[in-house]
């Protein structure tokens, strides 16, 4: 009897020393053991995920849970749907027209979807060359706050010849975005157009007309939130 229990301690003092370690080498974030019991923005930190951007070294599990891309429901009728997952942002009004900013953090899905349907008629590109430094975008509302900010604009046409523009944006330090629309093709509402692969923002460029539902501070759902009835 002796000898079972002997070998019941020795394996639950192994596992002790064997947590301890994994704490001690994750530290200061949270040991793998732990992850389990922590919602994803607890398992995985801010300051440990810009970490990961500087090195370009991701732990796995991260990559697995930020790479997710869940199908969504897209509502029905004539409206507009969240960009994006994430939080209003803003919602700035020029003359001529209307930007709505959604802002993603780490650990949101960064899966872009079209608002409308329609075709796509360019896809444009631009980057650190052409905003050198802050200056140069203090009259972008949807740029505020970005250094040498980097983007890459889906401009969308309606049937009714309305025209969207979807700008996934983020900072040169995190510069990487992908857009899967190609000039001509025709996307339905709620489509997959891009992904931004680590944090900032998704902005749609709307005729100043539209009036928007949702309010700055409110989280919505791409694909599924609806965010302007026409």
């Amino acid at each position: 009897m002796r000898i079972p229990i002997l070998i019941l301690q020795v394996a639950i003092l192994a596992a002790s020393v064997a947590v301890v370690t994994c704490q001690v080498w994750s530290f200061p974030y949270p040991s793998p053991f732990a992850h389990p019991f922590l919602t994803p923005k607890e398992r995985w930190p801010e300051d440990q995920i810009k970490g990961w951007v500087e090195s370009g070294v991701f732990e796995p599990a991260f990559v697995q849970y930020f790479q997710r891309d869940p199908e969504r429901t897209i509502p029905p009728g004539n409206n507009l749907v969240a960009p994006a997952d994430g939080v209003v942002k803003g919602i700035v009004e020029t003359p001529e027209k209307k930007y709505y900013i959604v802002g993603l953090s780490f650990w949101d899905v960064h899966v872009v979807r079209t608002p409308v349907e329609g075709v796509v008629k360019s896809v444009d590109e631009e980057g650190e060359v052409v905003f050198r430094d802050k200056s140069e975008t203090e009259g972008l509302a949807f740029l505020k706050e970005k250094a040498s900010p980097v983007q890459k604009t889906v401009t969308i046409q309606t049937d009714a010849g309305e025209e969207y523009k979807v700008r996934l944006i983020t900072s040169w330090w995190a510069s990487r975005l992908k857009v899967s629309a190609r000039i001509g093709q025709r996307v339905g509402k709620g489509d997959r157009i891009g992904r931004i692969l680590l944090g900032s923002s998704v902005v749609i460029d709307a005729p100043p007309s539209e009036a928007f539902l949702t309010k700055v501070g409110e989280r919505v759902v791409a694909g599924e939130t609806i965010i302007c009835q026409k």
